[in-house]
């Protein structure tokens, strides 16, 4: 078995990149079983595909889902997809992992990253309200535990409550925001 990354060995990003951090809390924990990278075969899509991801808001349809990663927002692309959801509607983790970040950012407002089991993505919820009582970093998920809950922080429009959620795959082990963004909507069942 090769361990995803640990906190350990995060190195934080530089002040541009970063607003403010949440404190870690408790000790890092690792999937036991993860499968070794070297044992995946396939694209990146297929494997994500192959773990039967679910859609991170219960009673939510794929039909429903609005494909728009490559949309234009701001200076680039959007590189996710947007949950429209009334604010306070529980969150859940696409599947088995361990938190790896909980983090502030001016534009993801209130995020958790989330690794699967094998290191190699990362799981991005952005724009929370508040996280799930007692989610820390460090702690292992399974698929459909809850991690938080949908709201407007950063710059998500007021208005407009959402969960804006990415997958990408890990460019550095450990460090949670550097990655290549993989559309979620072709990932997502």
């Amino acid at each position: 078995m090769v361990p995803g990354p640990t906190l350990s060995d995060v190195a934080e990003p530089t002040e541009a990149e970063v607003v403010t951090t949440a404190p870690a809390i408790g000790p890092t924990t690792t999937v036991p079983d993860a499968p070794a990278a070297s044992t995946l075969a396939g694209t990146d899509l297929e494997i994500l595909q192959q773990k039967r991801l679910r859609i991170p808001i219960d009673g939510t349809l794929h039909a429903a889902l609005q494909p728009s990663f490559d949309q234009t927002r701001g200076t680039g692309r959007h590189e996710a997809i947007d949950i429209l959801a009334t604010r306070g509607t529980p969150v859940h983790a696409v599947g088995a992992g361990v938190v790896g970040k909980l983090f502030t950012s001016v534009r993801g407002g209130l995020t958790v990253y989330q690794y699967d089991p094998s290191g190699m993505f990362c799981y991005y919820y952005a724009h929370l309200d508040r996280y799930a009582e007692g989610l820390r970093e460090g702690q292992a998920v399974g698929a459909g535990d809850l991690i938080g809950y949908v709201g407007t922080t950063g710059n998500a429009p007021p208005d407009t409550p959402h969960l804006h959620f990415a997958i990408f795959r890990l460019t550095e082990p450990g460090r949670w925001w550097k990655g290549t963004p993989i559309d979620p909507y072709l990932a997502l069942r």
